[in-house]
């Protein structure tokens, strides 16, 4: 695949605001981030500033374990969308994280053959920098602190504000 072109606009890159700036924050030090509700106990992803079975606006942020199972996932072949065709093959997946919630991620660290429904994984985070291959700076994703505070691929955390986005690999 060819270089992406100065200037092409990339679909990877998360849209920040003021209400989800405490996950990205979160996650460019090594933290998952999901809402839960202090009202009916559901935690929820993806981030809302209101319950989705009940309503309530009486939710708040939780620090996740980072523990998940695949749910479904599905390989990729051919993406002509910026620069996602760079990246070709990856596995596009909805894990289950151990809160409840399934959340839309990518595997990595893994091949589709030895995937299998419900196998447990546990969180990773990848910097988008500006280069279209989606590796990141270690080629492998970019570890944070994680949950155990020790990083699941031993690199550093990426620099806060950092473009950085949760990733899934098979538990250890």
């Amino acid at each position: 695949m060819s270089a992406r072109p100065a200037g092409a606009p990339r679909f990877d890159l998360p849209e920040i605001d003021a209400f989800t700036r405490p996950y990205w924050d979160a996650a460019a030090r090594g933290h998952l981030l999901i809402r839960r509700c202090a009202d009916c106990g559901l935690a929820h992803h993806y981030p809302r500033e209101f319950c989705p079975r009940c309503w309530s606006e009486n939710v708040s942020w939780e620090r996740a374990s980072g523990r998940a199972t695949l749910y479904t996932w599905s390989v990729v072949y051919r993406n002509d969308l910026p620069p996602f065709g760079a990246r070709v093959p990856y596995i596009a997946a909805v894990v289950e994280l151990a809160e409840g919630p399934r959340m839309m991620t990518q595997l990595v660290g893994c091949a589709g053959h030895d995937l299998r429904v419900g196998m447990e994984l546990r969180v990773d985070f990848r910097a988008l920098d500006e280069d279209a291959s989606g590796e990141g700076v270690s080629g492998e994703g970019v570890s944070g602190q994680g949950v155990s505070g020790q990083g699941v691929s031993g690199q550093d955390a990426p620099d806060e504000g950092a473009s950085v986005v949760p990733v899934f690999r098979p538990a250890p």
